[in-house]
């Protein structure tokens, strides 16, 4: 399976983690802005799996860790990740998870299961662009939310 669609691959996911936060500390050293250890433990919550979280539940657990229980705690960090490009907003589930290409300017494409609630993410492919091109229509940005079945939590009977 291609590395960009980690949520559904099988990976060894303490090295995807440190690929992320290594990432996302060269990044933040590079453009002269600070990972605070709030920020650092948000983007910890989200890496923890390929799962999307609601702010609320990333409160919670700032809370638990002694970070704050006061909600604008948790929508500052999540709004310098999202602008940083560490994390994503997934509109559909008004909730967050960490990038799978941290620091890099994309377009994603997620992929929902709807049954566990993992998020995979891939690139926006060349047929968007193609599109856009041949009608005249300048891309900026682009973001493609789709929901099925991952392949756990698929039917054995599918045939």
């Amino acid at each position: 399976m291609p590395q960009d669609t980690l949520g559904f691959a099988s990976h060894d996911h303490s090295t995807c983690v440190n690929a992320a936060l290594t990432a996302a500390d060269a990044a933040c050293a590079q453009r002269a802005v600070q990972l605070t250890p709030v920020r650092r433990r948000v983007l910890e919550i989200l890496l923890e799996s390929h799962a999307a979280m609601g702010a609320y539940d990333v409160l919670a657990r700032l809370d638990a860790e002694g970070f704050g229980s006061k909600p604008p705690v948790a929508y500052r960090a999540l709004t310098f990740l999202v602008e940083q490009g560490f994390v994503h907003r997934i509109e559909r589930l008004n909730a967050f998870v960490a990038c799978v290409h941290p620091g890099t300017a994309h377009d994603p494409a997620f992929m929902i299961c709807r049954a566990c609630g993992t998020v995979a993410e891939a690139q926006v492919n060349a047929a968007m662009d193609q599109t856009a091109a041949l009608s005249g229509f300048q891309l900026e940005q682009t973001v493609i939310e789709a929901e099925g079945l991952c392949p756990s939590c698929q039917p054995e009977a599918v045939t």
